[in-house]
């Protein structure tokens, strides 16, 4: 007799079961033992196993018709959903076989005494069922070639392991818009480090720029603008552009004039006032020298032209100034704040009130007045022309700086000008002159003149060069050279016959006055190597010999100067 039961007849395991060995070792099959009943406490886990596996603890034949006793594989799509766990105090009893019947274990040792990790049965894990059958009977037992101990599990088996990753395309789409993400973010930045680097660009070329213009304007106190170099005493006067009127103040009260020329540096924006003495020689339209106050008190007719011809100059007009108008200038403006330096007492008969002495007094029109013509005894005239100077620099800053306002003022003091010179002209020359000044653009200089009437070098080099821009390049194209003269003879009458020798000859005479010291030899000197075939005529119309003409440094503002000496004979 076969004593080997059908393992794949659950009612023949439930009949015979082992139970033990003989004698000789073999086994021995019987009834399984009634189960005790389950205590209180273990209650949980029956109804756990139940649900879990799906088979009545306590009648282990009650539902065989419907579902084994032994543990169900799950599908494949509930290894996923769910874990598969062993209920808490139970295990698998593997020690007498191998069929999955669910045991009780024991119950938890006492501290007393804890079984060795060796001691202990390692619990079993049944084996997953597959789809299609194969790996297990029908019931999950291990196949009749392969021992149930011994089974091998591969990954394979299970087939939640090979279903195909239904997100690899979502993980790819996620990789994408990740690494997309990152290049807008580092285009972003990129972007703003360029609108940064634009900005630092245009924020230096605004203060490059700037400081540009500040130094052309000649407004940065540190450094000198191209203004300041071209007006100095090398600079060519040809290469920039004045306009500039003479303005004659008639003091209607107490007599005498006083004349100043009003400039407006075109090319480096400056405006200057200079100060011209009443004992500046010129030469009358007869050829005669006289001082400029007396050509002035005789009507002023010529003067203009004579002082062009001294100062080598071009002035466009002429202002007459009388002290009435001058003081509905002031009162027309508001008034102005002067600097004075000397206190001025009331004139009662001339009805002159009294100025105090200090800085930034308000005058009234009068007041003005009365401290611009003012004239201590014993003062030079240089003073009272530089007190005439501050009060035309004061009335200069009032000045509206709109040309066609500025020409209204004009208009509205009445006074009579020189039909060469219109409101509108003189309106917009005063409100530029004013715009300079409000700035600081501005200076006043005296223009220094000798006894005789003739200018001093110092004001030849700084005064007629730099401010007025006076030179031989001020005489017309094809016009006659202006010849220059200086006695250094000692002799009055050699000086009038040379000087009548020029007048004679069709050249523009400059009275250069008496030299320091008198010299044996004459001398033709000229600064523009064009002009030296004219010095060589000058020297034979003086009868000079041609060696006396020399290139130099004029001391006298005009294209060619002639230095007479003892060797010069009238004839």
């Amino acid at each position: 007799m076969n004593d080997r039961q059908d393992p794949y007849d659950p009612y023949a395991a439930q009949e015979q079961q082992l139970v033990g060995y003989d004698a000789y070792g073999r086994p021995v099959y019987g009834q399984a033992p009634a189960q005790p009943a389950q205590p209180a406490p273990q209650q949980y886990g029956q109804q756990y196993e139940q649900q879990q596996y799906g088979y009545d603890y306590q009648g282990y034949g009650q539902q065989q018709s419907q579902q084994q006793y032994y543990p169900q594989q799950p599908a494949a799509q509930e290894y996923g959903q769910q874990e598969y766990t062993q209920a808490q105090g139970y295990a698998y009893d593997t020690q007498q076989t191998q069929q999955w019947i669910p045991q009780q274990t024991a119950p938890e040792p006492t501290e007393a005494h804890t079984p060795a990790p060796a001691e202990r049965p390692a619990a079993q894990v049944p084996e997953p069922r597959r789809p299609d059958g194969e790996g297990g009977g029908a019931r999950g037992e291990a196949p009749d070639d392969e021992p149930a101990a011994g089974r091998d599990y591969r990954t394979e088996m299970f087939a939640f392991i090979d279903q195909p990753d239904e997100d690899s395309e979502d993980v790819i789409d996620w990789l994408k818009f990740t690494e997309s993400r990152t290049e807008r973010r580092e285009e972003a930045r990129r972007r703003g480090r360029n609108r940064v680097v634009a900005l630092i660009v245009v924020l230096a070329l605004f203060v490059v720029g700037g400081l540009g213009y500040l130094w052309y304007a000649d407004k940065l106190p540190f450094l000198d603008g191209p203004g300041d170099k071209k007006s100095g005493p090398t600079a060519d006067a040809g290469a920039q552009k004045r306009d500039m009127i003479v303005v004659h103040l008639h003091n209607t009260k107490k007599g005498g004039t006083s004349s100043a020329l009003l400039v407006d540096n075109v090319t480096t924006k400056q405006g200057a006032t200079v100060l011209l003495p009443n004992t500046l020689a010129i030469t009358g339209q007869d050829g005669t020298a006289t001082g400029l106050g007396k050509s002035v008190e005789d009507g002023g007719l010529g003067t203009r032209e004579a002082l062009d011809s001294v100062l080598g100059t071009h002035i466009g007009g002429t202002w007459r100034l009388d002290t009435p108008f001058l003081e509905n200038l002031v009162e027309l403006v508001g008034g102005i704040e002067v600097d004075t330096d000397t206190a001025v007492p009331a004139d009662d008969a001339a009805k002159t009130p009294a100025v105090a002495q200090g800085q930034k007094q308000s005058l009234s029109g009068p007041m003005a007045v009365a401290y611009a013509t003012f004239r201590g005894q014993g003062e030079p005239e240089a003073k009272q022309l530089e007190r005439l100077g501050k009060v035309l620099h004061a009335v200069l800053r009032k000045v509206p700086s709109d040309p066609k306002t500025a020409a209204v003022t004009v208009e509205s003091i009445g006074q009579i000008l020189d039909p060469a010179l219109n409101a509108q002209t003189l309106g917009a020359l005063l409100s530029r002159l004013g715009a300079h000044a409000k700035v600081g653009a501005y200076r006043t200089d005296v223009l220094g003149v000798k006894a005789d009437g003739a200018l001093t070098d110092d004001a030849n080099k700084t005064v007629v060069k730099e401010v007025l821009g006076g030179s031989g390049a001020a005489a017309q194209p094809g016009a006659a050279p202006r010849v220059g003269l200086k006695d250094a003879t000692g002799d009055e009458k050699t000086q009038i016959a040379a000087k009548a020798a020029l007048v004679n000859s069709g050249y523009t005479f400059v009275d250069g006055g008496k030299a320091d010291k008198t010299a044996t030899g004459s001398q033709i000197t000229y600064q523009d190597d064009a002009q030296r075939d004219r010095a060589i005529e000058v020297a034979k119309t003086l009868g000079l010999p041609e060696t006396a003409v020399k290139k130099g440094e004029n001391t006298v503002n005009a294209d060619i100067v002639v230095t007479l000496g003892k060797d010069y004979k009238a004839s």
